[in-house]
């Protein structure tokens, strides 16, 4: 967290956009913790709490769609192979594949409130041949919906102390 801080203080939105991109596709970055320290900046006018949430849903909804088109082009054996190097096992996929064939589409906006479905779904979007359109709405609210669940906590803490 202190990098993210660090990186977010030097490059401001950039940093914010590439991280929550990198995030979910699935390197190891405290995304919900980053976006609440993001509001809480917002909150002491450091940022401005509306493009933050622009430049996070960006990010998020980026990395999403390039984790869609890794699944989609590469496929389940991919992830089955070098999934460990991003924290995705054979048990994470399979409860991603049961929570998708469960809620349907409606996994991929909850699954971004979930630390590990967040990585998986996306991609696993992409391996199911998901429609490209459907899978934009979807992720789209839900990224959005995400990125301003986080941000406003961030902001509301840091006006209340």
């Amino acid at each position: 967290m202190e990098f993210a801080k660090e990186f977010i203080g030097q490059y401001g939105y950039f940093a914010i956009y590439g991280l929550l991109a990198l995030g979910v596709i699935g390197m190891p970055i405290p995304d919900e913790v980053m976006m609440t320290f993001v509001g809480y900046l917002a909150s002491i006018s450091v940022l401005n709490y509306s493009v933050s949430i622009v430049v996070s849903f960006g990010g998020a909804f980026t990395g999403g769609l390039l984790s869609y088109m890794i699944g989609k082009k590469a496929g389940r054996p991919l992830v089955v192979k070098y999934g460990k190097w991003v924290g995705v096992n054979a048990k994470r996929l399979v409860r991603v594949e049961s929570w998708f064939m469960k809620y349907g589409y409606w996994s991929i906006v909850l699954g971004y409130f979930i630390p590990g479905i967040r990585h998986l779904m996306c991609c696993f979007s992409g391996i199911s041949r998901m429609a490209m359109g459907r899978y934009i709405l979807f992720s789209g609210i839900g990224a959005f919906l995400w990125c301003v669940v986080f941000i406003s906590i961030g902001f509301y803490v840091g006006v209340l102390t």
